[in-house]
């Protein structure tokens, strides 16, 4: 197939790499057009516009950080036009109300809409391991499944337009409650004395263990945060999203607030485009 990538951030430009890696073709289009360079060399097409990225695809990929981004890019003035006809499938995370608006702004231009949020980062999208979550119709998710299938080894129906994006925000959840929980043990462990190994040796015997929490243990024990795979930045936006739909929904989301304010006081301390891991800086502050 032609694909359209708009948005070529962490995860944008390796899903672009994976779509090529597999042959399709393939073209970009990104708002900072410097970051898209880098992909030419490896026979990916970078578009002046986002219209003229959308004009010759059989769809385009929505790899934007969030619903202001994907309404300054796909429902301007200039790319309108290039909806007629040709299918959006979202694979950032928005919320659902969000995604459920731009499907009626996208369908009245004459286009389709889907969304397909994922869960992995770099490594999963170049390795074609993320999870895909698709909300949208049985047509839609039959039509496209091989397109999908490149990105991700099984990717499921989850349910109709936001249902797909609830999904996605709930996983969210997990990501900011897991490293704050995770953070606060380790911070009491080592100012306690205890080897942070043996911690980890009774952890990983538990029904406690996740498996993210052996992935960022060396970025908290060395304090590195560099080469995000998901921003600090990016986590905040999300689980505010988060607390918005729980408490449309009738939820209890006092949990939050406090990851709120690690996440916001971590970015003002400069971690903004740090891993969100960066967190471990204000949990557990250095001497």
């Amino acid at each position: 197939m032609h694909v359209a990538v708009l948005g070529t951030g962490l995860l944008g430009r390796a899903v672009a790499e994976r779509l090529r890696a597999t042959g399709h073709t393939v073209t970009v289009y990104n708002r900072t057009r410097a970051r898209t360079e880098p992909l030419r060399a490896m026979g990916i097409q970078i578009a002046a516009s986002e219209a003229e990225a959308m004009r010759d695809a059989d769809c385009a990929l929505l790899l934007l950080a969030d619903a202001v981004a994907i309404r300054s890019v796909v429902l301007n003035a200039e790319s309108h036009a290039a909806l007629a006809g040709r299918t959006i499938i979202q694979m950032g995370t928005i919320g659902p109300e969000e995604s459920r608006e731009f499907h009626t702004a996208i369908s009245a231009a004459g286009g389709d809409y889907l969304e397909a949020p994922v869960l992995g980062s770099i490594a999963e999208a170049k390795a074609g391991a993320l999870l895909i979550m698709v909300g949208g119709t049985r047509g839609q998710m039959d039509r496209w499944n091989p397109l999908l299938r490149a990105l991700g080894r099984e990717p499921r129906l989850i349910g109709t337009i936001g249902q797909a994006a609830s999904m996605k925000l709930a996983l969210n959840q997990l990501i900011a409650s897991e490293i704050a929980a995770f953070s606060l043990s380790l911070g009491l462990i080592r100012r306690s004395g205890v080897a942070v190994e043996l911690f980890m040796s009774f952890l990983k015997e538990s029904v406690l263990f996740a498996p993210t929490f052996e992935k960022k243990l060396p970025r908290l024990q060395h304090r590195d945060y560099a080469h995000a795979n998901f921003s600090t930045r990016h986590l905040l936006k999300d689980v505010n999203l988060i607390l918005k739909e729980g408490e449309k929904r009738g939820l209890v989301t006092k949990s939050l607030d406090g990851i709120v304010d690690l996440l916001e006081n971590t970015i003002a301390r400069g971690h903004g485009a740090d891993d969100y891991s960066a967190v471990y800086e204000e949990i557990d502050p250095r001497p």
